[in-house]
């Protein structure tokens, strides 16, 4: 009788927990089907590790969105504050100021920071730490930029912007910034910028050497730290890995939205006639390269190019051994870091 009443009974209790999951799997059937077509589920472009572009235009960043605010450094006696260039695009910059023991006018610097133009900001901990360090050692009224970001704006956004912040730095130093007005030197005018931000740094004194600068005045230098230059190999075409130039190729599609080839000047300066380099905006450049950078080969044949060409300046090649791309950012207290920072510091200050 027993066996009778539990058979049934555990059937019973099978059939109710398989017909309880039948339910759960097709609602998790149905959510499949339904981010399968989800333009915000469907990646158009995978920029990894710097981020993904979803069909519906959403971006998802996976790096670079921390923000620091603007502070009094104890470590380096730097003070920072933040300033909007433009109202209309929101592009805006961090300044930076020494605890100066002079009452003479320094250099100023406009910095452009890195993220092969998608990621990274201005207020980043990474860059504000490495712009404290660097305002503190070279003892510079620093101005560094907040240009946008592609995909959402594409090249040749960060270009436009960068120079309106030029503009900026030298409307203001006549006046309506205290800083830049009663402690730069716009007699000793710096660019640089690390990777993308190096790449802006070189298209701006190639613009200053061509346009020339608001009241007459002169970058005397421009450090290009492991600049990001992409293009067809400058070692001939067997020399790199065919896959990667035509993933760089794409990414760069992607960073301008089309708009340039790879061997675009913007990309690609060694394809520029050499009376463009002739023009170029600066009186000395400075080169950094990272031995294990994947763009040292374009690095090197740009420093070559630019030498060979018949510029009248001044051309460093500073290079760093067993080191990857733009290592002294994440690594700024290491000995590699620090001598090629003061490199950076003595090419401002010479005379």
């Amino acid at each position: 009788m027993a066996a009778r009443i539990l058979l049934p009974l555990l059937f019973f209790l099978l059939g109710s927990h398989r017909g309880a999951g039948e339910p759960a799997a097709a609602a998790r059937r149905q959510l499949q089907m339904r981010r399968a077509g989800d333009p915000n589920s469907q990646v158009k472009f995978d920029f990894s590790p710097f981020l993904i572009e979803y069909k519906s235009g959403r971006v998802k960043r996976l790096m670079g969105t921390e923000v620091v605010a603007a502070s009094a450094d104890a470590l380096t006696g730097v003070t920072s504050r933040d300033v909007t260039i433009d109202p209309a695009t929101g592009v805006s910059a961090r300044l930076y100021l020494p605890s100066f023991r002079t009452s003479s006018r320094v250099p100023v610097l406009v910095y452009f920071h890195g993220g092969a133009f998608v990621v990274e900001s201005a207020f980043e901990p990474i860059y504000h730490s490495y712009l404290n360090t660097l305002a503190a050692r070279a003892g510079v009224v620093a101005v560094s930029v907040n240009y946008r970001l592609a995909p959402e704006h594409p090249l040749p956004a960060a270009y436009d912007d960068s120079w309106a912040a030029l503009k900026w730095v030298l409307a203001n130093a006549a006046g309506s910034d205290p800083w830049l007005s009663q402690y730069g030197d716009l007699s000793r005018l710096f660019l640089a910028g690390d990777s993308a931000g190096g790449n802006i740094a070189h298209n701006l004194a190639l613009s200053a050497g061509e346009e020339g600068l608001d009241g007459g005045a002169k970058i005397k230098g421009v450090a290009l730290l492991d600049p990001y230059f992409q293009g067809r190999s400058p070692v001939g075409a067997d020399a790199m890995d065919p896959a990667y130039l035509q993933s760089a190729a794409r990414t760069w599609s992607f960073i301008c939205a089309g708009r340039y080839p790879i061997n675009h000047p913007y990309a690609d300066p060694l394809v520029l006639p050499a009376s463009s380099w002739q023009r170029f905006g600066a009186s000395r450049v400075l080169v950094t390269v990272s031995e294990l950078d994947r763009l040292s080969p374009w690095q090197r044949a740009y420093y070559a190019a630019l030498r060979g060409s018949g510029w009248p300046g001044q051309a460093e090649l500073y290079e760093t051994p067993g080191e990857g791309h733009v290592y002294f950012l994440t690594k700024l207290g290491t000995p590699q870091a620090l001598a090629e920072m003061a490199k950076l510091v003595a090419f401002i200050n010479r005379d």
